[in-house]
């Protein structure tokens, strides 16, 4: 079927309820309603409202060019993070995702019937979590899926193959993800996500990475799905790479934290944020804020708990009441030279900013390609899920970044001392002077690949020639 026009062909976009799943893939979906496609956004209406919301990067108008779905599901339990468990994984959020899983494929059903009868060509991009978008679209002949790959390529490789020659290579040891998640969301994900279905159900995958950081691990992994007859495209980064001053680029509403760096020197605020899905410990925040405070760097720290289900049921402020002793004294303490700040915060914003040096993160890697994709290395301490395989990624293979703790001691307190030296060890020292040199040539690098001619910006333009053939 040659010859099809963008106009004829829609794309669906199918992400999976988690703020990190949400935002990537809405980016991907803003590129290609860039390019002409026709593209539909569909969650439940709740996240459909928090990716658009917390959507940075893009001019006001570009969010209008898609087409947003309700994918309609019953009220389910939303409590908050449970801080007392004994894992840092987000239990709280399984009656979300379980809800999801029962009840969103009738409505995608629903809009798939609707669009496959009113075009030449349906394509859906799904979260592998959200894999029943694959089977809907298996009922119909005019429809392709893509699997999204919302992780690292390399963990693929991993998943795969523990063992792979890459991995000895690099020194790098792969554990599976189910080592660092809930028994209870393993058996949830197994029964959604069995690698082999997925790939074999799928017309190709497109992932959040590029050339530039993963080269070798996306030649590997495109030659294991060409022996399927799969495609792979590699066509990230999926965010914007915002202009350095971070001041032309984004919503007409420029948040205040943005007005604070302009006031820092260049290269001088270390970032803090855990993620959405990540509540630090009493103690821990008593131990961070210590080293903060007598570190004298500039920084903005993110001090939030995780999300719940629906973030709109949250009033906002659960965790600045509970550290309310603390906060009051550390904000005198840090006056003049740290923003505390316990709501959203404009990370990629603040990432592309001249004014920051670099991220104290979880090492998720929604965050880890918005960091290096503008050139800032990363203070890994991983918390659950991908991110022990991201922060071994960051420190010993893109050597752009220092190990803060390893997942395996997530039950213990990582004391000031230890946090304050890092903290001097990756901002003033000899060897973090080569860790921020690193980061800002893999900065480069990424934006080169995302440029016209780049190699992401070409599988960008390969995949739409794909579907639009």
């Amino acid at each position: 079927m040659a010859g099809s026009s963008p106009e004829s062909v829609a794309v669906v976009s199918v992400p999976f309820p988690a703020q990190g799943h949400l935002n990537q893939l809405l980016h991907l979906s803003l590129q290609l309603a860039d390019r002409g496609l026709a593209v539909h956004y569909a969650a439940p209406a709740t996240h459909v409202r928090q990716a658009r919301e917390r959507l940075q990067g893009w001019d006001d108008k570009a969010i209008q060019s898609i087409q947003f779905h309700d994918l309609g599901i019953p009220a389910y339990v939303s409590p908050p993070p449970d801080l007392t468990a004994d894992t840092p994984f987000p239990s709280h959020f399984m009656p979300l995702w379980e809800t999801y899983s029962a009840e969103a494929r009738a409505p995608l059903s629903a809009l798939l019937d609707k669009l496959s009868a009113s075009h030449h060509r349906v394509v859906v991009v799904y979260d592998f979590l959200s894999s029943f978008a694959a089977e809907e679209a298996s009922r119909l002949p005019n429809i392709e899926a893509f699997g999204f790959h919302c992780t690292a390529v390399s963990s693929f490789v991993g998943r795969l193959d523990a063992g792979h020659r890459l991995l000895r290579e690099n020194d790098l040891h792969y554990l599976p993800t189910e080592v660092f998640v809930t028994k209870e969301f393993a058996d949830y994900a197994h029964n959604r996500v069995r690698m082999a279905q997925a790939i074999s159900s799928a017309a190709g995958i497109l992932a959040n990475t590029c050339r530039a950081l993963e080269g070798d691990f996306i030649d590997a992994v495109a030659e294991t799905l060409a022996a399927g007859r799969n495609k792979l495209f590699a066509v990230g980064p999926f965010n914007p790479v915002l202009d350095a001053s971070a001041s032309k680029q984004g919503r007409k509403r420029r948040h205040e934290y943005l007005d604070w760096l302009d006031k820092q020197p260049p290269a001088s605020v270390l970032y803090i944020s855990f993620g959405s899905m990540t509540s630090l410990r009493e103690e821990q925040v008593t131990e961070l804020a210590a080293a903060l405070g007598r570190s004298k760097q500039r920084f903005i720290w993110v001090l939030r708990d995780a999300d719940r289900g629906d973030i709109f049921t949250d009033s906002g402020g659960d965790t600045e009441s509970r550290h309310v002793k603390l906060l009051s004294e550390f904000r005198k303490q840090t006056e003049g030279t740290g923003l505390l700040i316990t709501g959203w915060a404009p990370q990629l914003e603040i990432l592309a900013h001249r004014a920051t040096a670099a991220f104290m993160s979880h090492c998720g890697w929604n965050s880890t390609m918005e960091s290096l994709s503008h050139g800032k290395p990363i203070l890994a301490w991983p918390m659950h899920s991908d991110q022990p395989w991201d922060a071994e990624l960051i420190c010993k293979y893109f050597k752009a970044g220092i190990l803060v703790r390893p997942w395996e001691k997530h039950d213990e307190v990582v004391p000031a001392t230890t946090i304050q030296e890092l903290i001097g060890k990756l901002l003033v020292s000899d060897e973090g002077s080569a860790l921020r040199q690193r980061a800002k040539e893999l900065g480069e690098a990424v934006r080169s690949s995302a440029a016209a001619g780049g190699p992401s910006r070409e599988e960008l333009e390969r995949f739409v020639a794909h579907v639009t053939r």
